[in-house]
This record gives structure tokens, C-alpha cells and sequence, in this order.
């Protein structure tokens, strides 16, 4: 996927999963990953219009592959400068600025500094392992606040989230089934109902290692679990789940 275009600074061009679209990535910080490519599909968005954001956005990727899927305007929100940096230029080599933008700032800032229950969509593709297991800090802090609770935990996300949204709005995340229980209960308790479920596994015969949720604000009692994503086939390419024929 590479354009195998390298600068001074160790950053590079890539394209975004089968797409157009194009992300400036560093060596030096977290890249993106197929988590983020799965939630940008399986959440649902307004066609036409809407107010969508993305929390812990990284260097956009969530936000430039849902403009591929709405019109909506999209507000990423991250809290590292040199990250929101690489977002605010792939932003503009996609020619996407009047659609996309992008604020460098803590997301539990987000509902005073946007307005509560102002938005359709809030998307994340959060820290995954509590601050106990950031054994990265040491080598790269970068690394170690995109993966591990630092500056935000999950409650903090699920709560920002919950403040966002107006009434009826779509919440949807990504993340390890082994805090799938925490991730029901909180939003439960930040008055979103859990809808869709979908455990995503690296191959078939293999145990889950990320799910995707999605809850509505205010929503009723109801979840459906969506056939599991298998990532990698037996021959070790990716399967129609991930990448499907055209």
C-alpha cells in the first residue's frame, strides 16, 4: 500500500485499505490498522447529512474513510500535536478540508467546546490496555498514549460520547472482547442501549481479538450480534469479510 515516498522526518504517503485515499503516517508514531478500517464500515451514518466525530482520531483515518460513505461534516478530535498534524495534512493532499477538519485538544473537552447532544455519529477507536500495562511509555510516549490509557480511559470515552450525541444518535467503537462487559455497562450507564455486536476473529477456527459495538442514545433494549468478521483465510490472504470482490 506504501507510495514509497520517505522524507527526513521518517514519514511516508500510504494509501487507505483498498481505496483512493491516501494517509501520512510516521515511523517515529502509532500507525493506523485494521481496526479502524472495520469501524469506519460497520458503523451506521447519515447519507445525506449529519455531524459526526471521531475521538482519539490519530491521523484521520476513521474520518477520510467516512467521507466515502456520507456527507455529513466530520470532526476528528487528538490530543498528541504532531498526530493531529498528520490528520490536518492528509486532509488536505484528499482535497477533503471542506468536509473534514480537525481539532488538537483533549475529546473530554469536546461536549462544552462543540455543544452537548450536537452530534449524529461519535466514532473511537480508543486505548486499548489500562495505564498498568503501558510498557511502551519507556521506549516511545507516543506509541504508549495511542495504546494504553493515559490521557483517556474507557469510561471517559464512552461518557464524552454520551454527552455528544442528541437523542437517538449512533455511538460506535472498537476494542478487545475481554473488556466487552465494561464496554455494555458503560454505555448503559452514559444512556446508550448496546444495538449491534460483531466479534471479528483473526481466522475462522480462531478465538476473537476485537469487536465491534454500536448504541443508540436513548435507544430500547435489543442487541443483535452480526455474523463474525474471519480475517485471514487459509491461504493467508485476507477473506471477503475484510475485502470484498468487486
Amino acid at each position: 500500500m506504501t507510495l514509497g515516498k520517505s522524507d527526513r522526518n521518517k514519514q511516508r504517503i500510504d494509501y487507505l485499505f483498498n481505496t483512493d485515499l491516501k494517509i501520512i503516517q510516521s515511523s517515529d508514531l502509532f500507525p493506523f490498522s485494521l481496526d479502524s478500517v472495520l469501524l469506519a464500515r460497520f458503523v451506521h451514518v447519515p447519507i445525506q447529512k449529519g455531524r459526526l466525530v471521531d475521538l482519539c482520531t490519530g491521523n484521520g483515518v476513521i474520518p477520510f474513510l467516512l467521507t466515502g460513505r456520507t456527507k455529513g461534516r466530520i470532526t476528528g478530535v487528538e490530543i498528541q500535536p504532531q498526530v493531529c498534524d498528520l490528520a490536518k495534512r492528509g486532509a488536505a493532499i484528499n482535497h477533503l478540508e471542506d468536509r473534514v477538519s480537525f481539532i488538537c485538544g483533549d475529546a473530554k473537552d469536546l461536549p462544552e467546546r462543540l455543544g452537548r447532544n450536537s452530534c449524529d455519529v461519535v466514532t473511537c477507536n480508543p486505548p486499548y490496555f489500562n495505564q498498568q500495562q503501558a510498557r511502551d511509555l519507556k521506549q516511545n510516549k507516543s506509541i504508549a498514549i495511542a495504546r494504553h490509557e493515559i490521557l483517556i480511559t474507557l469510561n471517559d470515552v464512552v461518557e464524552t460520547a454520551g454527552k455528544l450525541l442528541r437523542q437517538n444518535g449512533k455511538f460506535a467503537m472498537v476494542h478487545r472482547p475481554e473488556r466487552l462487559v465494561e464496554i455494555l455497562a458503560d454505555m448503559r450507564s452514559c444512556g446508550m442501549e448496546p444495538k449491534r455486536l460483531q466479534f471479528v476473529h483473526p481466522r475462522r477456527e480462531m478465538a476473537a481479538n476485537m469487536v465491534l459495538v454500536e448504541g443508540t442514545k436513548g435507544g430500547k433494549p435489543g442487541l443483535t450480534v452480526l455474523p463474525p468478521i474471519a480475517v485471514y483465510g487459509a491461504d493467508g490472504h485476507y477473506t471477503e469479510d475484510v475485502w470484498p470482490e468487486e
